[in-house]
């Protein structure tokens, strides 16, 4: 998860495998291509965010990606550390499965376990305390989030790390103007998601408001705040066939999961850019580029 977009519907990068309610239910399992897909063209961002916490947590035994998805993300943590063992632990069955096949192609499998279940409780069947614990856009899906960020900080081990990726800034695509329909469409669909966002959330079982300041969440699940650094993907125009992929798979999601939230004109811009008959279309334009950054908020359990 993600990834994808911050706040797409139908797909935040990596997340559990449930769904919330009405329009914005989640088919996670049936996301499992988009999101490899996704977590693949950001994975040069990854390794980078995962150099940067190899200073903080330089020989982890035990890594956990809560939230993992398909497992792509965890899979490159047992390549960035090959002294760790990983587990991989999300709510749904199928994305486990496209993880452990991942792994054995990769050959890290002997070092690579699965959790199925839900979050945070299926970390209490971790053998151990994580020493480095991946939580990317996994906490926003709890509806308590400053319990989620305190059971998070209890499967941490002594001196362990918490890596909460949450927030950084919307993903861009296009121009501003785009020749078609009206200029500032991403900006439009960027304050739709928003909203799509804020009922998802409320959406959720036992949905608490908090103020999104994650040093100070972190600090009061009796964690140490240590540092906050944003990523940045950074694929420029005239974007490859992998990002033009990626964002056709982005500019459906929207088109599909927003639906009537959409004006008419809308609409009728994403599908053109959807046409691939299209010469305006994302798959062919020259325009094409994909700029986005992730941020991650460390923060260390006391010894």
């Amino acid at each position: 998860m993600a990834h994808d977009h911050h706040h797409a519907p139908a797909g935040h990068g990596h997340a559990q495998g449930h769904a919330h309610g009405h329009d914005t239910d989640i088919d996670w399992a049936e996301m499992g291509p988009v999101l490899e897909s996704q977590a693949e063209l950001l994975a040069p961002l990854y390794r980078e965010a995962m150099r940067w916490l190899a200073e903080e947590a330089p020989a982890p035994e035990l890594i956990v990606d809560a939230g993992s998805g398909p497992g792509v993300v965890a899979c490159l943590f047992a390549e960035e550390f090959p002294g760790a063992r990983v587990a991989a632990v999300d709510g749904s069955g199928p994305l486990l499965e496209r993880a452990r096949a991942r792994a054995d192609r990769l050959g890290v499998a002997g070092r690579f376990t699965t959790v199925t279940g839900e979050l945070p409780e299926a970390l209490d069947e971790l053998d151990r305390p994580a020493d480095l614990l991946w939580a990317s856009r996994s906490l926003h899906h709890l509806g308590d989030q400053r319990a989620g960020l305190a059971a998070f900080a209890d499967r941490l081990a002594p001196g362990g790390t918490l890596a909460l990726l949450e927030g950084g800034l919307p993903a861009r695509h296009l121009p501003r103007d785009i020749g078609i329909g009206r200029p500032g469409l991403q900006s439009r669909l960027g304050a739709a998601e928003e909203e799509w966002f804020s009922r998802m959330r409320a959406e959720l079982p036992g949905a608490v408001s908090e103020t999104e300041d994650w040093p100070a969440l972190l600090s009061s699940a009796g964690l140490k705040p240590t540092r906050t650094r944003t990523f940045l993907l950074d694929l420029p125009a005239p974007a490859g066939a992998a990002a033009r992929d990626h964002a056709a798979a982005y500019f459906t999601r929207l088109r599909d999961g927003l639906g009537d939230t959409l004006d008419a004109e809308d609409r009728d811009t994403l599908n053109r850019l959807l046409d691939p008959a299209d010469p305006a279309s994302v798959h062919r334009r020259a325009d094409l580029f994909v700029l986005d950054a992730y941020t991650v908020h460390t923060a260390v359990r006391p010894r």
